[in-house]
């Protein structure tokens, strides 16, 4: 298998093209946007851009022996990383460089032989200290094919988070300030803010923004084969983003990974809003006592959903982007008359619990919390449970 073509973004891509002509890219690009968005694939993209003998105006020629390779993930001077899991028994520094090495690896070979298949990792994963020293002892080494070669460095705000320190982020800098000659570094980040500034700073940032969610719909037919409705029930609910549209998609009859997350949200926010509050107690009892961090995503889709929860307060029948929620808002709406406005003060209030998840936090606390707000926000109603935001820290 090989990648396929980058979709979307059209002039984007020219104007990379022409710089590229122009021997005007930078050394050091931090390429920013929605999670899902394509900015891993533009960066392989860019890649195969820069290793292309014979680059033309609109991308990379697809024909000569670099692109033939980097368009398979294979070629020897285009380096993929990208965070993972720990690897069980790695007790030293060169145990744990070893088997990061063949979990890197690994993961190349399934890209390979399914570029599309999302990949599902349970548990956090990390670009380690290991890692960071890896890339720098690479970029020493001179390039095996042509004149440069090229390091992509996927979600680099997991660069930050080592042990309690910044190590694995640190050892870049330098690397970053002064690469080797020919030596590209491609960061790709969808929370920027959580990267070092000194990474910021270094880096010349590339915004990617989210397609259309017709382009998403005909990719999914085009593409990936998917039967027209079903894309055109997905497309809407991808913000956007390709790969966010991929983890949608069904998956031999059951849900996708992501559209679970997106149920579940459901389930909270009705939850929140059910006729006793102890509901939202239950709830926040089904998460595990640690991983804040995997809260992330159920946030994200919970602030949709109250958006959609807004538009029906307002007026805005029909205009939901999950259509299956119209029903459950009317009855909201008819128990509690919501105005628009304390729908606008959940959604705040989703977004504070998204800052307290990126903390050593208990999630059970940060969502038992959360639904209360929830509730006495939307409602009204005093909350029956009261909590402090400082008892969940």
């Amino acid at each position: 298998m090989t990648l396929h073509p980058h979709w979307g973004h059209t002039g984007l891509l020219e104007t990379l093209a022409r710089a590229r002509a122009r021997e005007s890219l930078p050394s050091a690009l931090l390429i920013q946007g929605p999670r899902g968005v394509g900015k891993q694939h533009l960066a392989l993209w860019l890649g195969r851009l820069l290793l292309c003998s014979n680059p033309g105006p609109t991308g990379p020629c697809e024909e000569c022996p670099s692109c033939r390779l980097a368009v398979k993930v294979e070629h020897p001077d285009l380096h993929w990383f990208f965070p993972l899991p720990r690897p069980k028994g790695a007790s030293t520094p060169e145990k744990l460089s070893r088997a990061l090495e063949e979990a890197r690896w690994e993961t190349l070979a399934e890209i390979r032989e399914d570029p599309l298949r999302p990949l599902l990792v349970d548990g956090p994963r990390t670009l380690y200290l290991a890692a960071a020293r890896t890339i720098r002892r690479q970029a020493q080494s001179r390039p095996s094919m042509g004149e440069r070669q090229v390091f992509i460095i996927a979600e680099a705000e997991t660069l930050a988070p080592q042990e309690s320190s910044s190590e694995a982020a640190n050892a870049l800098l330098k690397l970053l300030e002064e690469p080797p000659s020919g030596t590209i570094l491609i960061l790709t980040s969808g929370e920027p803010g959580r990267l070092l500034p000194t990474i910021r700073s270094r880096t010349t940032h590339l915004h990617l923004p989210p397609l259309t969610s017709e382009e998403v719909t005909d990719f999914l037919i085009r593409v990936k084969g998917v039967d027209p409705d079903t894309a055109k029930r997905i497309g809407p609910l991808s913000q956007g983003a390709i790969g966010r549209a991929l983890r949608l998609l069904p998956q031999g009859g059951d849900p996708g990974s992501l559209d679970l997350v997106r149920q579940q949200a459901f389930s909270l926010l009705k939850a929140a809003l059910a006729p006793t509050p102890a509901a939202g107690f239950q709830a926040s009892l089904a998460f595990k006592t640690t991983g804040a961090r995997g809260l992330m995503e159920l946030f994200e889709f919970l602030e949709e959903w109250l958006r959609d929860l807004a538009l029906a307060a307002s007026g805005a029948e029909g205009s939901a982007m999950n259509p299956e929620g119209e029903e459950f808002f009317r009855d909201v709406l008819l128990r509690w008359s919501v105005p628009p406005y304390r729908a606008a003060k959940a959604i705040e209030l989703v977004d504070e619990a998204r800052t307290l998840a990126t903390g050593n936090v208990n999630p059970q606390l940060v969502v038992f919390d959360l639904l209360s707000e929830l509730r006495e926000a939307l409602s009204g109603q005093s909350d029956p449970f009261p909590t402090r935001k400082q008892d969940v820290v």
